[in-house]
């Protein structure tokens, strides 16, 4: 089947099996490898994505289901060589350890920003509730959405 989408504010058009799923498309039709593959099963959170405002696990939905989507992956959360806010919120409170979960996890932040630009505490963990991280433990990562935001911590992100 033919596939139309806009990823990362790009139009692509591509030929694709009706079983393949948005996470193999946009890793090996696309070349954009910053989406993980983690439990293949919509467990983990590895593969989350924005598909038309909302943060979807990549690996559960097929490439056909997303024709006419626009998609953002974490490959267009950063600006030419500039990163993110919410990025340099995760590099300042070392929210990266392994870095395996981490687009996904960027991916979920967005998206609750973009909801609820002053989350609590409790909305962060929600939010982030689907994405699965062995390596940081939760708190750096609720540190720095926190710090982003004006939270408990030290009252926002330094602005380079």
């Amino acid at each position: 089947m033919r596939v139309k989408l806009v990823v990362n504010g790009q139009n692509y058009e591509r030929d694709c099996p009706e079983h393949k799923t948005l996470l193999k498309f946009i890793r090996e039709d696309l070349g954009l490898a910053g989406t993980k593959e983690g439990c293949g099963m919509g467990e983990c959170g590895a593969c989350t994505i924005i598909m038309n405002g909302r943060a979807v696990n990549s690996c559960m939905v097929l490439a056909v289901e997303a024709d006419g989507a626009n998609i953002q992956t974490i490959e267009g959360e950063a600006s030419g060589a500039s990163l993110s806010d919410i990025q340099k919120a995760f590099e300042k409170h070392h929210a990266v350890q392994c870095g395996f979960c981490t687009p996904g996890m960027v991916m979920s932040v967005k998206e609750l920003l973009s909801d609820n630009p002053k989350p609590s505490e409790a909305q962060i963990k929600e939010a982030i509730e689907g994405n699965f991280c062995r390596c940081t433990g939760y708190t750096q990562i609720i540190e720095a959405v926190q710090d982003l935001t004006g939270g408990k911590e030290k009252g926002g992100l330094d602005r380079v």
